[in-house]
């Protein structure tokens, strides 16, 4: 009998503690545009599909810190995509690239909607791209777009969805 005199108390108390940490989070769900669907056979399917996935990973992990959004449904669409270098498919297309020297100008545009817990639906627009070579920092082959993917995560956490 005292066992369970003390454990209900304590139940109480960490189910009160846990109440916030049980939000629904916000569901994510990212698809490619049409023109970046026929762009992925020059790009690789393989690395434009885990770019899809990091978008959608990068977005999740910043709004599960911040929480404004729990409950929402968030539909991005990956509409342009450009690597700051030569991805596998490219460079076994084109072999005179070189993975390594080869620079260009990276980044993504993204497009969607968020839905939120209340049926509220915001459009959602954002993208970045590097205006020059010098503004490319890094030596990853998705440098430049895991940028925008970030900024884009920032802005929704923060509640901004359009950007121009």
């Amino acid at each position: 009998m005292r066992k369970l005199a003390f454990l209900a108390p304590l139940g109480a108390v960490l189910a009160v503690a846990a109440g916030p940490a049980l939000a629904d989070p916000a569901s994510i769900n990212v698809t490619l545009g049409p023109d970046l669907q026929e762009k992925a056979d020059e790009l690789g399917q393989r690395d434009v599909r885990e770019q899809a996935d990091r978008l959608a990973e990068v977005v999740r992990r910043a709004l599960a810190r911040d929480g404004n959004l729990d409950g929402a449904r968030v539909d991005l669409v990956l509409t342009d995509l450009k690597p700051n270098r030569p991805t596998f498919e490219q460079l076994a297309q084109r072999p005179g690239l070189d993975g390594h020297r080869s620079v260009s100008i990276g980044g993504a545009a993204i497009e969607g909607s968020i839905t939120t817990a209340d049926g509220r639906v915001h459009p959602v627009r954002y993208d970045w791209f590097s205006n020059s070579l010098a503004e490319v920092r890094g030596f990853t082959t998705w440098q430049d777009a895991d940028r925008a993917y970030r900024r884009l995560a920032s802005r929704l956490a923060d509640g901004r969805y359009v950007s121009r």
